[in-house]
């Protein structure tokens, strides 16, 4: 495991953007949950792309859409998918990974862990262990544990390091991180150019533009080389999903179709 971590694999440390529905603090929803692709799969093949977040509070409340046994249990995973992914289409956030879900199906356990990155700071530090640790080399929830006591000391118990260990474990192994089994090893998640395109936004809406936005934290999540995003940010152009000039080391992305004008224009206004 490497010693240091580079700057774009370590997990922001000012606070992101709030407006744009970044969490940050020092809360997080992996003290008591993975990040529940199978109840989130669940949720959006039963609801809308044009769904409110009203509508995705009905679908787990009123019509049981994840199938959970009592109100309780309903009520529980509505909150904690909320806190996970936002589920309001006014955060861009959560807008911009819908669209993108909705087009790809092979890339959406990077969408969903980019997404839960940007909204649960606990996941969002844990990275940083996933993204130095080699290819092949095996890693357990007490190593997840073991970094977060050490990312924040004295501010778990024991207990609490055991659950957010073992929820990291799920969550990094659900996206495509890890290898399933027994034994979780590292490997490389399964990349799209959707998944792409949305670290790129995540980019964006974080503050960086141009050639920085291939070398920022969401893009490192994605574990791939330079030119490897290049490529398939190109093919995301080709389809539409992006505008994508590059004439040497000059480049520019927009986002016409997943950022409103609104959110433009603040992006340019911030320092």
């Amino acid at each position: 495991m490497a010693s240091i971590a580079s700057p774009q694999h370590t997990a922001p440390a000012a606070a992101l953007p709030a407006r744009f529905g970044f969490r940050s603090g020092e809360r997080g929803t992996h003290a008591s949950r993975s990040i529940m692709l199978a109840d989130l799969s669940q949720l959006l093949a039963s609801t809308p792309a044009s769904a409110t977040r009203d509508d995705y509070r009905a679908a787990i409340l009123d019509e049981n859409a994840l199938g959970k046994g009592t109100a309780s249990t309903r009520l529980w995973s509505w909150k904690k998918l909320r806190e996970l992914y936002g589920l309001d289409p006014r955060l861009a956030v959560f807008r911009c990974f819908r669209q993108l879900w909705e087009v790809d199906s092979a890339g959406r356990p990077l969408l969903a862990i980019l997404c839960a990155c940007a909204r649960d700071p606990l996941l969002r530090t844990s990275a940083t262990l996933i993204l130095q640790t080699p290819l092949g080399s095996a890693l357990s929830s007490g190593d997840f544990a073991q970094a977060m006591a050490q990312a924040a000391p004295d501010r778990f118990s024991p207990k609490t390091l055991q659950s957010i260990g073992r929820n990291l474990l799920a969550s990094w192994t659900q996206s495509g991180h890890l290898s399933g089994g027994k034994t979780r090893q590292r490997i490389h998640p399964n990349l799209s150019p959707e998944a792409v395109v949305y670290a790129l936004a995540l980019g964006r809406l974080a503050g960086a533009r141009g050639q920085l936005l291939f070398s920022t934290f969401w893009t490192a999540l994605l574990d791939a080389p330079a030119e490897a995003l290049y490529d398939l940010a190109a093919v995301a152009s080709q389809r539409g999903s992006i505008d994508l000039r590059r004439i040497g080391s000059v480049v520019d992305v927009g986002f016409p179709r997943l950022l409103t004008p609104e959110e433009e224009v603040a992006l340019r206004e911030s320092p």
